[in-house]
């Protein structure tokens, strides 16, 4: 590996990959996976590598790719001031709070690791049958996992946020098992149930609000029974407090207002109540538009369908 970033990407897949198979939470602070770097650096040219540095006391991956930098950074410098021979094999740590390394102790070489035969631990021989039926019970891995969503037409973006964290990937897949689209599902996870999750500092499997629920939210704004703003609406009432979108739209009266007679007549009172702007808009401030439209939701309660009111609007606009 050749940078920093490099090798902290590397030990966040390692940690992404015990998360998946259960192993453990792989939370570096806590001391749950630990991670040792060894560098060392060589003039272009060179076959043979420069002498290895290892580097300890790093509690995150970001920490990592600093140490790392910061010593290939220190042993380039010391190549170019003619001082290679300071660079001894030898531990170092990391400084938080200085973004440096400093020397922990030296080794001379393999003897000071007194490496020794155990006799009291045989040899594990483990049979192919055994192996393969390991492999064979794997699930899903994160490399595996984002794959799939690249090919489910989804952003490189969306495909790094889900298949990041093995709980958000299983509810964004239980979504899709309910039926919901693939883009849409990945729009509210990562955006208002995200926000929601990082403001209240919660996992995504410690709210009330399911799999199931999520993609009947996405089916009653997709087939026109409530507004996107509704939507998001209802959702934290899902968040919170639990229950089915079917159940809120009704305790609340949320459907979405779908009558033209209705909305015209809204549409009709608003420019009545609004004649200087509407004399603007018709010289040319177009832009007031979206006040009109404003004021027809405000009065409809967010209820009015945005696409006949937009349909409506306009064609009142135009003296229609």
């Amino acid at each position: 590996m050749r940078t920093g970033i490099e090798a902290a990407e590397y030990g966040a897949e390692i940690q992404r990959v015990v998360r998946y198979l259960g192993v453990g939470n792989g939370n570096m602070q806590e001391g749950s996976l630990r991670c040792d770097v060894n560098v060392s650096v060589r003039p272009i040219g060179q076959s043979e590598f420069g002498t290895k540095v290892e580097i300890k006391n790093m509690n995150s991956f970001s920490e990592i790719s600093r140490a790392i930098d910061y010593e290939i950074a220190r042993q380039i410098l010391l190549h170019k001031e003619s001082q290679a021979d300071k660079i001894v094999q030898e531990t170092r740590l990391w400084d938080e709070s200085s973004q440096k390394t400093f020397t922990m102790r030296k080794k001379e070489g393999l003897a000071d690791y007194r490496y020794f035969p155990e006799p009291d631990l045989p040899e594990v021989v483990l049979t192919s049958d055994y192996i393969d039926e390991i492999c064979n019970s794997m699930p899903e891995l994160p490399e595996a996992k984002r794959r799939r969503y690249e090919n489910m037409g989804l952003s490189m973006q969306d495909v790094i946020f889900l298949a990041n964290d093995d709980i958000v990937a299983h509810f964004f897949d239980s979504t899709l098992e309910h039926g919901a689209d693939a883009k849409l599902a990945a729009n509210w996870i990562m955006g208002d149930i995200t926000a929601y999750l990082k403001n209240e500092k919660l996992s995504i499997d410690e709210i009330k609000l399911t799999p199931l629920e999520l993609s009947e939210l996405i089916a009653f704004i997709k087939n026109g029974t409530i507004s996107g703003k509704i939507g998001k609406e209802i959702l934290v009432e899902l968040i919170t407090k639990g229950g089915t979108v079917k159940s809120v739209i009704e305790e609340k009266d949320l459907v979405q207002i779908a009558d033209p007679a209705a909305i015209e007549a809204m549409v009709d009172k608003v420019l009545a109540e609004n004649p200087k702007q509407l004399e603007q808009y018709r010289a040319g401030k177009t832009k007031l538009q979206g006040f009109f439209a404003g004021q027809v939701m405000k009065a409809s309660k967010g209820k009015a369908s945005p696409v006949l009111l937009n349909k409506i609007l306009g064609e009142k606009l135009k003296g229609n």
